[in-house]
């Protein structure tokens, strides 16, 4: 796993944004079209941002997949995932299609649909990110090494549920939803290129422990270790408890 330390959280995602749309770029030159997984919450402010200034991307061949979504939520919510993607990213691009988790509908269904559409063909380029909790999309910790289920139903844990209340997405700790759909670490390892980002001081325990750390379920971002061509970007607050050999050894990113 390659690190990338950006003096801010702007710099991290311009940095996210290039390695994504050199990718894209190369698979629709290889292949006429390209696969892309989009994560949300407030790591992927700027890297979206930046990501739909592309103008090299044909966005019209590329076909959108989405990580995660909360059970009961519906698209108009405040801290609807489908409406995240769609304000923020699918609207202002002209993407072939995208495939929204539905999470007001039956789940069990929705599941299942994304398995086989997600299953057809490799992903291109998987855009995440890290929780407080180590989590990777809403694989909380101990998460599930083992399946091969590219999508799961997933019981949130307390501090995922109270980190999208610190992020301002919900007024409380009893509003946010118990269960959501996530996509499975392994289906996200089968993506060939993992852009993460993962941007504030309040993730750098997280990411010391997936950069630095054992890989093991209970850190459950550690098994992008195992990921050959995944890019791990950090603001430098994030990269604040890393060692002093990782950040030597790191590319950084001043301007």
């Amino acid at each position: 796993m390659d690190l990338v330390i950006a003096a801010n959280s702007d710099l991290m995602g311009r940095e996210a944004a290039q390695i994504a749309a050199a990718d894209l770029v190369a698979a629709i030159k290889n292949s006429g079209q390209a696969r892309l997984l989009v994560a949300t919450g407030a790591s992927q402010f700027t890297v979206l941002e930046h990501l739909i200034q592309h103008d090299e991307i044909d966005w019209s061949v590329v076909d959108g997949f989405h990580l995660d979504e909360y059970e009961g939520i519906s698209p108009d919510h405040p801290a609807s995932f489908c409406k995240y993607l769609k304000e923020r990213f699918v609207d202002r691009v002209g993407l072939r299609s995208f495939r929204f988790l539905r999470g007001d509908q039956d789940i069990e269904a929705t599941v299942s649909e994304a398995a086989a559409a997600v299953s057809a063909a490799p992903i291109d380029v998987a855009m995440v990110g890290i929780g407080e909790n180590a989590h990777l999309a809403f694989n909380d910790p101990p998460a599930d090494f083992e399946t091969n289920d590219p999508y799961l139903i997933v019981d949130l844990d307390e501090a995922c549920r109270l980190q999208q209340v610190g992020e301002g997405w919900f007024d409380s700790l009893e509003s946010v939803p118990k269960r959501a759909i996530s996509m499975s670490v392994n289906q996200i390892l089968k993506s060939k290129r993992i852009v993460c980002s993962v941007p504030d001081e309040r993730k750098a325990k997280a990411v010391q422990g997936s950069f630095e750390g054992e890989i093991c379920p209970k850190t459950p971002a550690s098994i992008l270790q195992r990921h050959p061509q995944t890019t791990l970007l950090v603001d430098e607050p994030a990269a604040s408890l890393l060692s002093a050999e990782s950040k030597e050894k790191a590319r950084k990113v001043q301007s």
